[in-house]
C-alpha cells in the first residue's frame, strides 16, 4: 500500500477537502490513515488530504526537518481552516495521545476562537502495541479537544458487523489497531475494512452537512 506525496499544497478543487490528520511513530497508524483516506475518497465529492506532525523532543522543539523525507507535509493552520471534516490518529501513549500530536492540537487557539472547526464532523483512530493498552482511552482523549472546538464526533456504528467478529482492533469510537509489542502485526483484513468504512461515513457526513 505504497503511497508518493508532494509537499507542495494542493490546489483547490470542487471537492470538498476532508483532513486525515495523524502522527505514526513506527508505520501502523499511517497505515490505518491511509485505508481511512481510500474510504473518504470512494466518495463522489470528497477528497482526502493526508497530513502528519514532527515528533517533539522532550523539550518540545520539533526533531524533523521542516519537510519530511517521506509521507505527507507537515500539517499547517490553514488545513485545518480549509477542512471540511476531519480523521485524527495517533499511537497510545500510556492510554493517550502522542505528545507530538498534543503539541500540534496545543497550538490551534486560534482556529479555537475563529470558529473554524466548529460544526465539522470528525472521528478519530488509534493503533497500540497491546490488545488492552488503552485505545479507547486514547480515541476519548482525541475526542476532547475536538468537542471544544465544536466539531460534531462521528464514531463506528455496529451495523459495522466486524465490531462484533474482530479478533484484533476494533472499536465503536473508533477504527484501531493491534499491532503487536514489536509492530510486525500487519493491517488486518478486519481492520481494512473498519478503516474504509469509517472513512467513507465521514466523507458521507460531510456531504449531507454540506447540502443542508
Amino acid at each position: 500500500m505504497m503511497q508518493t506525496y508532494s509537499s507542495v499544497r494542493p490546489v483547490p478543487t470542487s471537492l470538498l477537502p476532508v483532513l486525515v490528520l495523524y502522527y505514526s511513530r513506527h508505520g501502523a497508524t499511517r497505515d490505518l490513515a491511509e485505508y481511512i483516506a481510500q474510504g473518504i475518497n470512494s466518495v463522489a465529492g470528497c477528497e482526502a488530504r493526508l497530513r502528519t506532525v514532527p515528533a517533539v523532543s522532550s523539550v518540545c522543539e520539533a526533531t524533523e526537518p521542516a519537510i519530511p523525507a517521506d509521507g505527507p507535509p507537515y500539517a499547517e493552520a490553514s488545513d485545518l481552516e480549509q477542512c471540511a471534516g476531519l480523521a485524527l490518529g495517533s499511537p497510545t501513549r500510556f492510554g493517550n495521545m502522542a505528545a507530538a500530536l498534543k503539541h500540534f492540537l496545543d497550538g490551534t487557539t486560534s482556529q479555537w476562537l475563529s470558529g473554524a472547526l466548529s460544526g465539522k464532523p470528525a472521528c478519530v483512530f488509534t493503533s497500540t502495541g497491546s490488545l488492552h493498552g488503552g485505545q479507547e482511552t486514547t480515541l476519548l482523549s482525541m475526542m476532547l479537544p475536538l468537542l471544544h472546538h465544536g466539531m460534531l464526533l462521528v464514531g463506528l456504528p455496529y451495523s459495522e458487523t466486524g465490531l462484533m467478529t474482530t479478533r484484533s482492533g476494533g472499536s465503536p469510537y473508533g477504527v484501531t489497531h493491534h499491532a503487536l509489542p514489536d509492530g510486525s502485526q500487519m493491517i488486518t483484513e478486519e481492520e481494512k475494512i473498519m478503516a474504509l468504512a469509517q472513512g467513507k461515513r465521514l466523507a458521507q457526513l460531510v456531504l449531507q452537512l454540506k447540502k443542508s
